[in-house]
């Protein structure tokens, strides 16, 4: 199975430091749907993981996070594109739980529940905490430079040899070209 994990917030769409909590807030990245449906046409599974810290704070409920992920996927299927399956994180910081990015929970879950072999799967993350539970479970972390990333990218070392491009569009150009 090609399995491309990826985040939701900087990555996907826009992100917000007053979070994503209606979905009229929710507004896609340039390009980052046409992506995700070129990695559907070309035979990958498609997952999001993303810790979603605003729900333990109260900020927004279930519903209206569902109905945010509904108009990301209803945007989504308009581009001929879906996403395979969706797991959040809705612990704040503070909880120290096992499944909020940078910790392997989440991750760990997408293995198991999809019978996946995390070494052989693709994050596609904007944040450090991506790319350290890229890390930890085998993954192989790619940095988009949307959201967080230009801030993470000075915080990584050229040592880990992650692949660093401008935006989801990009890095999935580089991915498909190189698995051909």
């Amino acid at each position: 199975m090609k399995l491309i994990i990826l985040d939701r917030d900087g990555v996907i769409n826009r992100d917000s430091d007053a979070y994503i909590k209606h979905p009229d807030e929710w507004a896609p990245i340039a390009g980052s749907l046409e992506a995700i449906a070129r990695l559907n046409h070309a035979g990958y599974r498609v997952v999001i993981a993303t810790n979603q810290s605003g729900l333990g704070r109260g900020l927004f409920n279930v519903d209206q996070l569902n109905a945010i992920h509904q108009k990301m996927f209803d945007a989504l299927s308009q581009q001929g594109g879906h996403i395979d399956a969706l797991f959040f994180c809705p612990h704040r910081p503070d909880e120290n739980c096992g499944c909020r990015k940078p910790k392997p929970g989440l991750l760990l879950e997408i293995a198991s529940r999809l019978n996946a072999d995390l070494s052989e799967a693709f994050f596609i993350g904007d944040s450090l905490k991506d790319i350290q539970a890229a890390q930890t479970t085998g993954a192989q972390p790619i940095l988009v430079l949307t959201g967080n990333g230009k801030t993470t990218a000075s915080q990584i070392d050229d040592s880990d040899n992650i692949p660093v491009y401008a935006d989801l569009a990009a890095a999935v150009d580089a991915l498909l070209t190189n698995t051909k």
